[in-house]
């Protein structure tokens, strides 16, 4: 089974990417989903998150905007943050890696922010990266609601440049061009990992 890292820096269209590699029949995992499970009540987070940042639970859930009030403008709390967290996501990728291979699924993908940066794609067998120009980005970003330039800018500090990015991966697709040209772009992908997989077979025979 492939196991297929999925990232991109933020408004660069990963999350739709996801949505179409999931319409192929590749099961995707959602880091950001399971950190939502995790601040949600009874989640793995909730009581070191109340242990660490007193005042972001509140009946059991983990106020995301009181969290993110404290740990925006603070290096060492976003450390904090993200040692909680990222064990625990990496807990319930593999988790979900290990529940699809008994299915004997031919390619599964994690969708992973910080892919490189937190060592994931160590976990991979390749490594996908949606890109597109920086004016684009930039409109993307900042039509979300509650989205300034400011936070813009500091969520842009603590990723890696998207020209890193591009650069380690194995594939790299652009999400510019419209939504049918992503698809091609990772429906060829997935040709390729197919024709691959068949290769590996027949030098096993």
């Amino acid at each position: 089974m492939w196991i297929i890292g999925l990232t991109g820096s933020i408004g660069m269209g990963k999350s739709t990417a996801g949505r179409i590699l999931e319409s192929f029949g590749v099961p995707v995992h959602d880091s950001d989903a399971a950190v939502h499970r995790a601040f949600a009540p009874g989640g793995a987070a909730v009581p070191t998150i109340e242990k660490t940042f007193p005042g972001t639970v509140s009946d059991g859930i983990v106020d995301r905007q009181a969290l993110g009030k404290i740990v925006f403008h603070d290096d060492q709390a976003i450390s904090q943050l993200e040692g909680i967290l990222h064990p625990l996501v990496q807990q319930d990728r593999l988790k979900f890696i290990r529940r699809w291979r008994q299915q004997r699924l031919f390619a599964v993908a994690a969708d992973v922010p910080l892919l490189f940066e937190v060592g994931a794609d160590r976990e991979c067998d390749c490594t996908i990266v949606i890109s597109a120009p920086a004016p684009v980005q930039t409109r993307r970003v900042l039509s979300r609601p509650g989205m300034s330039k400011e936070r813009f800018e500091a969520v842009k500090a603590r990723q890696m440049p998207d020209v890193e990015k591009r650069r380690r991966a194995d594939f790299v697709v652009a999400s510019h061009m419209g939504r049918r040209h992503t698809s091609n772009g990772l429906k060829r992908i997935l040709l390729g990992l197919r024709l691959a997989s068949n290769s590996r077979i027949s030098d096993l025979d």
